[in-house]
């Protein structure tokens, strides 16, 4: 039955996220009045489809992404041919390329921007559910070594190694990232900030890496205000981690072959599904808001990269030839399919290891 609910609940975190994505898209296009072709849920060949109005809804075979195909969006305003024809009395709207750049920009952003709404909303949901929120602020210590880290009880913790922690969470993640069990702490006592420089904690074995939190935190009463910043402050978090994680990998702090891709993610559904609706929730607010903040990376192919396209247009006063815009999305195409089946074969190796 495990495998039955990893099923289930793999497809509704996927087509849940992707649904959201596109219709992002979708109904911006829609309002400024952009012709769209084709909302399509999944790719490959089509499993089902109607027509409503000028747009084909269709389901596809293949469960791993969508798309908004719109009027000119490739600079050509060509029929696809692989879809019915109209009715002569559809209404169509206009060309992609017949609407301002600022209208387009807002449509191209709306994908992700979708993304970070759900998570937010999500992450409302997952606060919601706890009995306390968990502040930063030192309720007592219970380790040996506090006289010497020069915190104290009381002291709100705002920042470790210059980096600001929005949530507890980011304590322990700044804390595992310092090197000898060491770290520079920003922290607000009796109403002002106060610096200390190289707070130690206890390792637990020597020469071992790591370190032994020995304080625990005051809660803080749930009412609305309260939820809802929570909430904020674990998107924000959950959105710069995958920032410093890509940081992370192009410094080499992380090897190419941590990366994931759709196999991985199912793996750790699998592991989140043992742990209840919660733990899916949790991932679910993880993947969309990853997918939110990678769209937006300036690169080619992606809704960051476009972005950067009309960027130039609107400071050149006239897009890019649209021979030199499709070998650019062309090439950013090539090279996500490339970074993908990268990232699959690692799954599976992974997997394959596992199992062994």
């Amino acid at each position: 039955m495990t495998i039955v609910y990893t099923v289930i609940a793999s497809l509704v975190v996927f087509g849940v996220v992707i649904f959201l994505h596109e219709l992002g898209h979708f109904t911006t296009a829609k309002l400024v009045g952009i012709q769209v072709n084709e909302f399509a849920l999944g790719m490959g060949p089509r499993l089902l489809s109607f027509l409503k109005g000028s747009t084909r809804y269709s389901l596809r075979l293949l469960p791993i992404g969508g798309f908004v195909a719109m009027e000119g969006e490739d600079g050509e305003e060509e029929d696809d041919e692989s879809l019915p024809p109209l009715p002569d009395d559809a209404p169509r709207g206009k060309s992609f390329q017949q609407v301002s750049v600022g209208r387009r920009a807002i449509v191209i952003a709306a994908g992700a921007v979708m993304n970070l709404i759900l998570g937010f909303v999500l992450l409302v949901i997952l606060v919601c559910s706890q009995q306390v929120i968990t502040s930063k602020t030192i309720a007592e210590f219970r380790g040996e070594n506090a006289p010497q880290t020069g915190l104290e009880v009381g002291d709100t913790i705002l920042a470790i190694n210059g980096r600001r922690c929005f949530i507890a969470n980011d304590v322990v993640y700044e804390m595992a990232r310092s090197r000898n069990a060491t770290a520079d702490f920003t922290v607000l006592r009796d109403g002002e900030e106060v610096e200390l420089q190289d707070v130690t904690f206890a390792t637990p074995l020597e020469d071992s890496e790591g370190m032994t939190i020995d304080f625990v935190v005051l809660p803080v009463e749930k009412t609305v205000g309260t939820v809802l910043q929570e909430a904020a402050n674990w998107t924000v978090s959950y959105a710069r981690l995958v920032v410093m994680s890509l940081v992370d990998l192009v410094t080499g702090r992380v090897a190419m072959t941590e990366l994931s891709g759709p196999v991985g993610i199912v793996q750790v559904i699998n592991d989140a599904v043992s742990y209840g609706v919660t733990q899916v929730l949790n991932i679910m607010a993880l993947i969309t808001i990853n997918l939110g903040i990678f769209n937006l990376l300036p690169l080619p192919a992606l809704d960051g990269g476009k972005l950067v396209l009309l960027l130039v247009e609107k400071l050149r006063g006239k897009p890019l030839p649209a021979k030199y815009e499709g070998m650019i999305n062309l090439v950013g195409f090539a090279a996500l399919m490339l970074l993908m089946l990268f990232v699959t074969y690692n799954d599976i190796g992974r997997l394959v290891g596992l199992s062994a």
